[in-house]
């Protein structure tokens, strides 16, 4: 497989709480989610691969060369992470928070064409004149998503990472632009790992899961793979296996046993 990032025996301290040693390769155009319960450190993990937090121990490459030595320019062009959070300090309109992914490009000339394609892509055109501290969570998840798509609108084999990126959507929003950030990642080659909570989301969407539980790596697997008793093992909870109508498979989980009055 053609190494597209690479973390190699990495560790991340955080006051009392270890996280790794992480080693592994995704390859361009590969589709990656990072699962399991809260405080797993998947978050951590996606930050440890864009860069944003130095490996204490290992290093992390991206196409081959140590990601400490690229510059903030350069990395740019080839990396795209969109955060948990969307807050942004200044009331910009959604049309500049979109071209903040152009910062760094010398073709200011077809940039306002590609920040327009890209907000339709994200179904947030309707959004440009506004500003960005006046829309909901859902509208500023789309704005930023658009952003995204304009960073790395010419870029090929490059890296998104994302942060549970729909989860203000409504599920038909969620439907529709998944499968745009599928084609518009399979179109360019560009790997996608995203943090996710929603397992039937992740085996949908995603080719390959990264188990996290505890600050460390459980597993490492096809999507088809997965199996009950390894969802038992990450989250603690017995969960069921369906067939929906369209031939696809969802996983359901238990129902939790009813508390009593006396909170037992």
């Amino acid at each position: 497989m053609t190494i597209l990032l690479q973390l190699r025996h990495c560790r991340l301290t955080f006051g009392r709480h270890d996280f790794g040693p992480f080693s592994l390769a995704i390859g361009p155009g590969e589709r990656v989610a990072l699962l399991g319960p809260s405080g797993a450190g998947k978050s951590s993990l996606l930050r440890l691969m864009a860069g944003e937090l130095p490996p204490c121990a290992g290093t992390v490459s991206l196409a081959g060369r140590d990601l400490a030595d690229w510059s903030p320019s350069l990395l740019a062009r080839q990396r795209a992470v969109l955060p948990q959070s969307h807050h942004v300090a200044f009331g910009l309109r959604a049309e500049l928070v979109i071209a903040l992914g152009r910062i760094g490009r010398d073709d200011e000339c077809s940039s306002g064409g590609i920040v327009l394609a890209a907000a339709k892509l994200a179904a947030c055109e309707h959004l440009l004149a506004r500003r960005i501290d006046t829309l909901s969570g859902g509208e500023a998840a789309r704005v930023h998503l658009a952003r995204i798509f304009a960073q790395l609108w010419e870029t090929e084999a490059g890296l998104i990472l994302v942060d549970e990126p729909l989860a203000a959507l409504d599920p038909g929003l969620q439907h529709r632009l998944s499968h745009r950030l599928d084609r518009f990642a399979h179109e360019r080659g560009h790997a996608v790992v995203a943090v996710l909570h929603d397992i039937n989301h992740a085996v949908r969407h995603f080719d390959r899961l990264l188990l996290l539980q505890a600050g460390r790596l459980a597993d490492d697997l096809p999507a088809r793979a997965l199996e009950g008793d390894r969802l038992r093992a990450l989250y603690g909870l017995p969960f069921g296996r369906v067939q929906a109508s369209d031939g696809q498979v969802a996983w359901l989980p238990a129902a939790a046993a009813p508390i009593r009055a006396n909170g037992t």
